[in-house]
C-alpha cells in the first residue's frame, strides 16, 4: 500500500523539496516553478494537517474522556459508554485507517423527542457512542480555528463564556437606553440549516477536503425513528457533539450582519434578542432582520414566538431570565422567570414525593444536585424572597418524607424519643390521625426535626448557596 508522504511534513521541508529539485545554487532553486504534477505531490503531502490534528491520540483521548464524562445514553447499536474503551482499544486503528481513506460510514442518530414547557416536543438525534468520540475531536481541533471569527456578542457553546455573561451584557444595553427587545424565534433551527450553505461556510476556512468530507457524512448520516431510517437531507442533528459548533459557524452570518448594522444584540446558540431606542425602530429591525434571515440564510422565523417588546414585559423570557425595572435605582435587573421557577418547584416536587422509597441520605443529594446547578445558573438574579420561600416549602416536604419512611407508630415513637421529645408525647403524636403534610407542618416535626438538625444532615439551603455564589 502506498503511504502517504504528508503526515508529519510542514513547510520547512516542502521547501527543502523545492531546493532539491532544482539547479545551481539556492537562489536558483527558489526560483524553479514546479510542474502541474510536481505542485500537485505537493498540495497532497500539506493537504492533510486537520485531520492529523483530529485523528492524533491525544486529542482522541481527549474527546473519549469527554464523552465518558458527558454519559448519554446508547446510540442505534445499543453500544454503551461502559463497553466504549474496550471498542475502541480494539478498533481504533481500523476506525482512523477508514477515516483517513475516507471509508468511514457514520452510523444514523436515533431519534428522542424532549417534551417541552410549553406542550411542544424538542427532536434530538442520539449518535452511537463511536460516533460521539469522532465528532468531539473534530470540535476540539476546529473551534479554536473558529472561534477567533465569531462576535463578542456571541456566548453560546464558546470556551469561557456562559449564559449569565450574554445576560449581564443584555442588561447593560438596556440600562444604557436600548429599552426596545426584538425577540426572533428561529422555527426548528436544528432541523432546517441547509447543508450546501453551512458546507460553504467551513470550506472557507478548513481547506482539509478529508475533513470536509467526514462532516458533510455526519450531516446526511440519517436517523432512526422507531427501527426506520429516514434521510436528512437539510438540518443538523440536536445532541450531537459537533452539532454546538455547527449552528455557531451558520448563524455567525447573523452576528456579522448585525454587526454591520451596528445593532445592539446578544445571542446564545439559536436564542437571540436585539436591543434599540425605539419601537418603531424595533419593528423595522424585526422586518429587515427576519428578511436576511430567511432569504439569505435559508432558516425560518417563527413569527407567531417572534415579538417586538420591553425587557419588563411577563412574557419576555431569555435563556431562563425575566427582567424587571428597579424604579428606585432606575435600572433594569434579571431575575428567573416564572416558568423556569415553576419548573425549579416541580422538580423538587418530584424529589420530595411521599411515595419514592429511597434512602434519605440519597434524597437528600439529589435535592442538593438541583439547588446547586439552579442557583449557579440563576445566580446573577435577584431572587432571595423566593428562595427564601423555596427553602420553608422545601423543608416541610422534606419532613413529611421522612415522618412516612418511619411508616409505624411504633418507629415513630422510637425517632420522635431520640430527637428529644419526652416519652408521652413522642406516644401520643406517633398515633396521630392527621396527615403527613400536617404533621411536617405542625410543632411535632418542626421541633424535633429542626431546620438546623435538616442542614447538619446535609441539606443545603439555596438562600445559603446563592449568597454563597451571587456575584
Amino acid at each position: 500500500m502506498k503511504t502517504r508522504k504528508s503526515e508529519g511534513l510542514n513547510n520547512f521541508i516542502v521547501i527543502e523539496i523545492l531546493i532539491g529539485r532544482g539547479k545551481g545554487p539556492l537562489a536558483e532553486a527558489l526560483k524553479w516553478i514546479p510542474t502541474s504534477r510536481e505542485r500537485k505531490e505537493i498540495t497532497y503531502m500539506n493537504e492533510f494537517t486537520i485531520l492529523d490534528k483530529i485523528l492524533d491520540r491525544n486529542n482522541l483521548n481527549d474527546a473519549y474522556k469527554q464523552v465518558i464524562k458527558n454519559k448519554g445514553a446508547a446510540g442505534v447499536d445499543g453500544m454503551t459508554i461502559d463497553e466504549l474503551g474496550g471498542y475502541l482499544v480494539r478498533n481504533r486503528e481500523e476506525i482512523t485507517l477508514e477515516i483517513r481513506e475516507r471509508r468511514y460510514k457514520p452510523q444514523p442518530v436515533l431519534r428522542v423527542e424532549i417534551p417541552k414547557p410549553d406542550g411542544g416536543k424538542r427532536l434530538l438525534g442520539i449518535p452511537t457512542v463511536v460516533d460521539r468520540v469522532i465528532q468531539q475531536a473534530i470540535s476540539q481541533i476546529l473551534t479554536p480555528i473558529f472561534d477567533g471569527q465569531f462576535s463578542d456578542n456571541s456566548y453560546g457553546f464558546r470556551p469561557r463564556r456562559y449564559a449569565e455573561m450574554a445576560i449581564l451584557k443584555a442588561l447593560d444595553y438596556m440600562n444604557d437606553g436600548y429599552e426596545w427587545i426584538v425577540d426572533i424565534d428561529l422555527e426548528r433551527f436544528f432541523d432546517t440549516v441547509n447543508h450546501d450553505r453551512l458546507m460553504n461556510l467551513i470550506s472557507r476556512t478548513v481547506d482539509d477536503g478529508d475533513v470536509i468530507s467526514l462532516i458533510r457524512k455526519y450531516l446526511v448520516s440519517g436517523v432512526q425513528i422507531n427501527d426506520e431510517y429516514k434521510e436528512t437531507v437539510i438540518g443538523t442533528p440536536q445532541g450531537g457533539n459537533l452539532s454546538p459548533l455547527l449552528s455557531n459557524i451558520m448563524l455567525n452570518e447573523l452576528d456579522k450582519e448585525l454587526g454591520s448594522r451596528g445593532l445592539r444584540f446578544v445571542r446564545y446558540a439559536d436564542d437571540c434578542i436585539i436591543m434599540v431606542k425605539s419601537e418603531m425602530s424595533a419593528r423595522r429591525v424585526m422586518r429587515s432582520v427576519t428578511r436576511y434571515i430567511e432569504e439569505k440564510l435559508g432558516l425560518v422565523v417563527n413569527m407567531t414566538k417572534s415579538k417586538v417588546t420591553k425587557p419588563n414585559n411577563p412574557d419576555m423570557k431569555f435563556l431562563g431570565f425575566g427582567f424587571f425595572r428597579d424604579y428606585q435605582n432606575r435600572l433594569y435587573k434579571a431575575k428567573p422567570h416564572r416558568k423556569s421557577v415553576e419548573s425549579f418547584k416541580y422538580k423538587l416536587k418530584q424529589l420530595t414525593r411521599r411515595n419514592w422509597s429511597v434512602d434519605t441520605k440519597y434524597q437528600v443529594e439529589r435535592i442538593n444536585q438541583l439547588i446547586r446547578g439552579w442557583v449557579n445558573y440563576f445566580k446573577v438574579g435577584h431572587m432571595k424572597k423566593l428562595l427564601t420561600r423555596i427553602d420553608s416549602h422545601t423543608r416541610v416536604r422534606l419532613r413529611m418524607c421522612i415522618w412516612k419512611k418511619w411508616k409505624t407508630a411504633k418507629n415513630r415513637r422510637k425517632n420522635l424519643i431520640k430527637l428529644g421529645m419526652n416519652k408521652y408525647n413522642a406516644y401520643k403524636n406517633s398515633h396521630s390521625s392527621k396527615g403527613a403534610i400536617r404533621i411536617a407542618y405542625s410543632w411535632i416535626l418542626t421541633t424535633t426535626i429542626t431546620n438546623e438538625r435538616l442542614t447538619r444532615f446535609g441539606l443545603i439551603s439555596c438562600i445559603e448557596h446563592y449568597n454563597k455564589v451571587h456575584v
